[in-house]
């Protein structure tokens, strides 16, 4: 079967599995995968951006020494890009950070970004075809759907049995928690100009809308299981910046984020209460509620109504990776429910 068969065939698959009730082939089950309303608190790391350049790779070790020296941390979400956009995404540098990921003591949870395939196919990365690369970022990061990396690894949720290992979820202290694999470059629509593309091609488009629908089956089957367990919040991880402040975003930028962005302001607003959205890809801390009553995100999306209850976090990357974010859920009598702080890093990267 040809390649662009099979991706328009997932395609399919995946889409239906936004309907699925939970606990279908295709939806989440958060059954076995973590405590739900167990009182006391729980705190948790997330990084993003990071390494970014040799100064950073050098240090990288000593950033997780000191998270896994931090005794409130029980577990680290990375937020995507494992390197900068200026190097090669070769398996020798996928096998490297690997390494450094195999170093986390505590359960440790990574959601792809960007740099490490959608924008592989520029010269300076090595002009690979992305979805190759994706491959590749699968095979290493993600040998065991269904479970953790890190050396105390967890049993998660997968959605490994439609083709997506690393969208995974739990539930901790009455919060569901789960990764979505949404990137910049406008979630890999953009062309592949480093191999001589000029628009996306079928095999892309197809695989961008099979890795969307998984990804918003993702929140409707967070927020579905939230509801019926009569959660506290719901939180995502994620790479792409959906509502960068840093520049002025068009269409061409963020168009492919659409169905997504609808989806968080239906379920936000439906489920009524917290839900926090932790993101990497512009770099710098920002802590905003971009998709509330009179916000330009919801006309830039098309989006009728609002959430005023999702709060979204950025984290500190690039060369902004001066700290982790600590965040911790609260007992239950603290109506916020999630509660971070920056924790700079001992030792600084070089220039």
């Amino acid at each position: 079967m040809r390649l662009m068969t099979r991706l328009a065939t997932l395609a399919f698959t995946v889409a239906a599995a936004v309907a699925a009730t939970p606990g279908s082939a295709g939806a989440i089950d958060f059954g076995s995968s973590g405590l739900g309303n167990d009182g006391g608190t729980y705190t948790y790391a997330v990084i993003g951006d990071v390494p970014y350049g040799q100064a950073q790779i050098d240090v990288f070790p000593q950033w997780i020494a000191q998270i896994n020296a931090d005794s409130a941390v029980d577990m680290t979400f990375h937020v995507g890009d494992i390197k900068n956009g200026s190097t090669t995404c070769t398996d020798d540098y996928f096998a490297m950070i690997r390494k450094d990921f195999d170093t986390f003591r505590r359960p440790f949870l990574y959601t792809p970004g960007d740099n490490e395939w959608t924008d592989c196919h520029r010269a300076n990365n090595g002009a690979y075809n992305p979805l190759e690369r994706l491959a590749a970022v699968r095979k290493t990061f993600f040998p065991r759907p269904g479970r953790t990396l890190g050396q105390q690894s967890r049993p998660v949720a997968s959605q490994g049995g439609v083709g997506f290992p690393e969208n995974v979820s739990l539930a901790q202290r009455g919060v569901a928690m789960a990764t979505l694999h949404v990137v910049g470059s406008n979630d890999d629509l953009q062309p592949w100009t480093g191999i001589g593309k000029t628009a996306a091609t079928p095999e892309q488009i197809a695989e961008e809308t099979a890795r969307m629908n998984a990804a918003v089956a993702q929140v409707r089957s967070s927020f579905a299981v939230a509801k019926a367990r009569n959660y506290r919040a719901v939180s995502f991880y994620t790479q792409a910046d959906m509502f960068d402040p840093t520049y002025e975003v068009t269409q061409k930028d963020d168009s492919a984020f659409t169905p997504l962005v609808r989806a968080l302001v239906e379920e936000s607003r439906s489920f009524g209460k917290p839900v926090y959205l932790f993101n990497g890809d512009s770099h710098v801390y920002n802590s905003d509620t971009p998709l509330a009553t009179g916000s330009k995100w919801l006309s830039f999306y098309g989006v009728t109504g609002a959430a005023d209850n999702l709060t979204r976090v950025t984290v500190d990357g690039s060369s902004n990776n001066k700290d982790y974010l600590r965040v911790s859920i609260s007992a239950p009598s603290d109506p916020k429910v999630l509660n971070w702080t920056r924790v700079p890093y001992i030792v600084q990267a070089a220039g």
